[in-house]
């Protein structure tokens, strides 16, 4: 094979499926983009709390239903049980970073990617170890007290 075809084929790879993708998907595009931003954002204001504030609750302001009503939940929880944490957008999500600006933990939309859940994660910046294993992230397709309790207890956790 040519270096120009394997070149060629290297731009190609292969889901899940067995379907041949050609590259990012247009809401992947549109994170990358998004996230571009942000780190511009940050390098010319070096951001402060209120202002990232500011930016997360104009991008739950955007979110449809039943996203944004978890979204803004999720906001109040978490700044009630960290308030260390500093909110910010991370790839045009809602995320909440440590004192060194590192994503602890985010929310994404299901309308983000077209899935059929939001979901609330952690990163590794998060003190969730438990042995070997332990979930990093959560679906959620609607709020519960249980819920709520389960999030703020993981939150307090993840900053401890």
């Amino acid at each position: 094979m040519s270096p120009k075809k394997a070149t060629q084929k290297s731009a190609k790879s292969t889901t899940a499926t067995g379907k041949t993708s050609k590259g990012w998907t247009d809401e992947e595009k549109a994170a990358m983009k998004e996230r571009a931003k942000e780190l511009k954002a940050e390098a010319r204001a070096n951001k402060d709390k209120a202002a990232g504030e500011s930016d997360v609750l104009a991008k739950i302001a955007e979110m449809k239903e039943p996203d944004r009503s978890m979204a803004k939940r999720l906001h109040e929880i978490i700044k009630a049980s960290a308030p260390a944490l500093s909110p910010k957008t991370w790839y045009g999500m809602p995320a909440y970073a440590n004192k060194d600006g590192k994503i602890v933990c985010f929310f994404q939309a299901a309308q983000k990617f077209n899935a059929r859940y939001a979901t609330f994660g952690f990163n590794d910046t998060a003190n969730l170890d438990e042995g070997v294993m332990w979930p990093t992230s959560f679906a959620l397709k609607e709020l519960t007290a249980a819920d709520e309790a389960k999030i703020a207890a993981l939150v307090k956790k993840a900053v401890s």
